[in-house]
């Protein structure tokens, strides 16, 4: 077996935890799929794709989705597209997140997208950037983040 080989199996055994995590996590009713309603859409190696309708509950005192709420669907498909290239026992945490918000986004019912890609995965930290665009295509908010890759002990 490659190297290559390795890669691709870990890569989909990840892609598979990620997807199991977070159906659990809607049936159970637990993280920020049920709470905000984030979904996870489609992941493959170093990628990830979730969306976003916004609701009632993701909404400011404008009548807008929370710039946070925007930035925890970034968050979350960043830290899941580094996930699926890291080794099986290894796990990650958020150091630093970055966030550029380009236009605000009313409650009309279009879908947010957001599409992730891990830069670089070293050993003690990783790096990832992220897009989020509305059903039209425009950009929304764009960012990057610094992942700390968790070793097992």
């Amino acid at each position: 077996m490659t190297s290559t080989d390795i890669q691709a199996d870990t890569a989909a055994s990840r892609v598979g935890e990620l997807t199991e995590v977070f159906e659990r996590g809607l049936r159970e009713k637990l993280g920020v799929g049920a709470s905000l309603g984030i979904r996870l859409e489609s992941a493959g190696p170093g990628f990830t794709r979730y969306y976003l309708d916004p609701n009632p509950a993701t909404i400011n005192a404008m009548f807008t989705v929370h710039g946070g709420v925007l930035a925890t669907l970034m968050d979350t498909a960043m830290g899941s597209a580094v996930f699926t290239t890291l080794a099986d026992g290894v796990a990650y945490t958020t150091l630093e997140l970055k966030v550029n918000f380009i236009r605000s986004v009313a409650l009309d019912g279009s879908r947010l997208t957001c599409e992730a890609t891990a830069v670089h995965v070293g050993r003690r930290t990783a790096t990832a950037e992220g897009r989020i665009t509305d059903a039209a295509g425009k950009l929304i908010a764009h960012g990057s983040t610094t992942i700390l890759v968790l070793q097992p002990q």
